[in-house]
């Protein structure tokens, strides 16, 4: 019971991965300064920040050890979640993102 509830949270963790990358994307494609860093190429954990406006940070760390949201101004935290708050929080995010029309980048 327990190697399958390890192999499900890995593969949790890797789905995660996948979608904070194309969150970035998104975000990005909307006009914010976006990034996720994974260590090598197993998706096995990831580092995603987004900065909202001046001064407004947004960083979610997903690995194997745990899952946490961290919401900061001026470098100071606002709040921390961990766990199935932290994931609501980054679906809160993506919903918003979906529902706002996206900021046409002229080059």
């Amino acid at each position: 019971m327990f190697l399958r509830l390890a192999q499900q949270h890995q593969e949790f963790v890797q789905d995660l991965v996948m979608n904070l990358q194309a969150l970035t994307i998104v975000l990005e494609q909307h006009g914010y300064s976006a990034s996720c860093y994974t260590c090598g190429d197993q998706m096995k954990s990831a580092s995603f920040m987004v900065s909202l406006r001046e001064k407004h940070l947004i960083r979610f760390v997903v690995s194997d050890y745990g899952i946490t949201w961290m919401e900061l101004w001026d470098d100071r935290e606002l709040m921390k979640l961990e766990g199935a708050e932290a994931v609501k929080q980054v679906q809160e995010l993506a919903n918003i993102v979906k529902h706002s029309p996206a900021i046409q980048l002229t080059t």
